[in-house]
């Protein structure tokens, strides 16, 4: 059934087109109807072509080179380096098998383009591949690196995935019922584990798989249960962003069988296979249960379909997905899926921050039409009002001076991913403009190569920030006064030693990772200071510290140690990539168009009842706040 809709719709393509412009054959490939042909560039030179396809049939099309034009990537490189002047400084060269691209680094992209784009011609008419030029990245990333080398290899099994999604998303829908159901399956009146199903008569999306990293119970979604079940015939996993309590166990799901697509953004990607290799390292160190091998993460990787912000996406034969920026995390998304014909319209907020920071745009909240918003309440409290940037700023400053004064270190614990960037911006601009003396910002754990990967996706950052880097020529991660820890025996002349210090350590709630070693040494110095600039989830270490608590059991090797608190503790609001309740409320106001039901997650069951309250008084929107396992029906 499928051959022939490929072959009508090939037919269409045909009908379609100028004369002498050749297809040599169409496929679907995930969620793309792919045209293949020998000549793309007649394609590229006339861009109504595929507008007008699009349109008639209803599809997201590209065009890709024949792959008998495409020379072999590594004669392509040595031709690239032939065309290009030497001075151009051709750095590296990856080859995208599902696009048909060769993604050129270069130190001066405009000498690998040309004048007038003669030499991207060139290069385009010698190898075949579609060239795109990036300057260098500042920082290289080994995961990246290591991502493309595994796709590379992993071309042909990829390419037989894509076609059998692409199959699977377009064939005719069978289902007459219509009706739409959301279940909580983790992360409902708690923080951790976040995952829901969305359920139509035709399709299950999962919507985020997470683990709860600091609970030694409820660590998983509940995926036994018969809304879940059996794992392959869940349609498609959508992601929000990489943090553990969001993806961490995806590749859980293919170690039980499962073998479909995950939807996400490119940094989320790319993120989460960084965050989840390091989750089963630190497992395995601390003699903890390992949930799954690097070979399911691997799995998950060649599964993965990238998606842009603002591209609808037929995920399903019912469903439309698209992406917006969440302003969380580097490539966060609030995930807005149009089901049927115009039937229904959901959003899942995934994490929010509905503020400009130091690194994103705030959170999209317009959609073309929504009626349920499922958002999470992390700070949804009646008390929870961070203070201002500048304010959060300011504080952070005059702690370390205070620290630095009565020469102590301070230990600051933050996520790899987002926060510890945030503090690096305010400490590189703070030491700058001498607002604090020049003293050593170590870096240990995962931060170096989490902000090689934020170096890697400029684009997903704010305006201010690229004009910094890019116009300014001013890349604050590039600053020499982060030092990288990159040994135990580094990490031990940095404790022992008498000179003051910033020590940015992962994890951020304090629940394994090089940060516990400094804690172990250096909590008993009333001269030191610890910072926590991130939340802290409940039954987590950091908690119980932030709570007042002086003395810390915890397993350190197999065996369980206890250590005193008579350092400085210190929270600084105001870097959290979560909305306080102010912001909450202001995302649903300006919300446009209004939806008619709010279903409210990611919070202590106090401050989703809270924020329920609050909701329901302003806007008179019905608020919905599900406990895990409560199925919702939206129509």
């Amino acid at each position: 059934m499928a051959g022939d809709l490929l072959k009508d719709l090939k037919r269409q393509v045909e009908e379609g087109i100028p004369q002498g412009v050749s297809v040599s054959f169409v496929e679907f490939e995930g969620p793309e109807l792919v045209i293949y042909t020998e000549e793309p560039k007649k394609f590229a030179d006339n861009g109504d072509i595929i507008r007008n396809l699009a349109k008639d049939l209803r599809k997201r099309i590209v065009v890709r080179p024949d792959p008998k034009v495409l020379v072999d990537p590594e004669e392509a490189i040595e031709t690239i380096k032939r065309i290009v002047p030497e001075e151009g400084g051709v750095n590296d060269a990856y080859f995208d098998p599902d696009t048909g691209e060769v993604l050129i680094e270069a130190d001066k992209p405009g000498l690998v383009i040309g004048k007038y784009g003669e030499t991207l011609r060139e290069i385009s008419r010698n190898i075949g591949w579609t060239p795109r030029v990036v300057r260098v990245p500042p920082l290289p990333s080994a995961t990246i690196k290591n991502i493309r080398s595994y796709l590379r290899a992993e071309r042909d099994s990829r390419k037989e995935f894509l076609r059998r999604v692409g199959q699977k998303i377009h064939r005719d829908p069978t289902a007459r019922d219509q009706w739409i159901r959301v279940t909580a399956l983790g992360g409902c009146r708690e923080v951790g584990r976040s995952s829901f199903m969305l359920s139509t008569p035709e399709t299950k999306i999962l919507i985020d798989c997470g683990v709860n990293v600091g609970s030694g119970n409820n660590i998983s979604p509940y995926l036994y249960i018969p809304e879940v079940s059996p794992i392959d015939g869940i349609d498609a996993i959508v992601l929000t962003h990489a943090h553990l309590d969001h993806a961490g166990l995806v590749p859980l799901l293919f170690k039980y069988g499962y073998d479909g697509p995950v939807y996400t953004t490119a940094p989320t990607r790319d993120l989460m296979i960084l965050l989840q290799l390091d989750y089963i390292d630190i497992a395995s160190k601390e003699g903890s249960k390992i949930p799954y091998s690097s070979a399911m993460i691997r799995e998950t990787l060649k599964h993965t379909i990238i998606l842009n912000y603002g591209e609808v996406t037929d995920i399903a034969p019912d469903v439309k997905l698209t992406l917006h920026n969440a302003g969380h995390i580097l490539g966060s998304a609030v995930a807005h899926f149009h089901i049927g014909q115009g039937v229904y319209n959901v959003a899942f907020t995934g994490d929010i921050k509905y503020e400009r920071t130091l690194l994103f745009d705030p959170t999209v909240n317009n959609f073309p039409r929504i009626e349920t918003l499922v958002m999470e309440s992390t700070y949804g409290g009646n008390r929870d009002f961070q203070p201002s940037r500048q304010e959060a700023e300011s504080k952070l400053q005059s702690s370390i001076k205070r620290t630095i004064e009565r020469g102590g270190k301070v230990i600051i614990p933050a996520f790899a991913v987002g926060r510890s960037q945030e503090v690096m911006i305010v400490l590189e601009d703070a030491v700058r403009n001498e607002k604090l003396s020049r003293i050593p910002i170590y870096l240990d754990g995962m931060i170096l190569e989490a902000t090689a990967i934020h170096t890697a996706y400029p684009e997903y950052l704010n305006q201010n920030l690229r004009n910094l880097i890019f116009h300014k020529g001013l890349n604050p991660f590039l600053s020499d006064i982060f030092v990288q820890v990159d040994s135990p025996s580094k990490r031990r002349e940095i404790i022992e030693s008498d000179e003051s210090c910033v020590i940015l350590a992962t994890s951020g709630m304090l629940n394994g990772g090089p940060v516990m070693e400094y804690l172990q040494d250096l909590s008993s110095d009333a001269r030191n200071m610890l910072i926590f600039v991130g939340y802290q989830a409940e039954g987590t270490l950091g908690r119980r510290i932030q709570k007042g608590w002086k003395e810390i059991p915890f397993s350190s090797g197999g065996r369980t140690e206890t250590i005193k608190i008579n350092l400085e503790v210190v929270t600084n609001d105001g870097f959290s990539g979560h909305s306080d309740r102010n912001q909450l409320l202001n995302y649903v106001r300006r919300m446009r168009p209004q939806p008619s039901r709010i279903l409210l997650n990611h919070g202590e069951e106090k401050k989703c009842l809270e924020l329920a309250n609050g909701i329901r008084k302003k806007f008179k929107a019905e608020v919905v706040v599900p406990k895990n396992l409560e199925t919702v029906r939206l129509l």
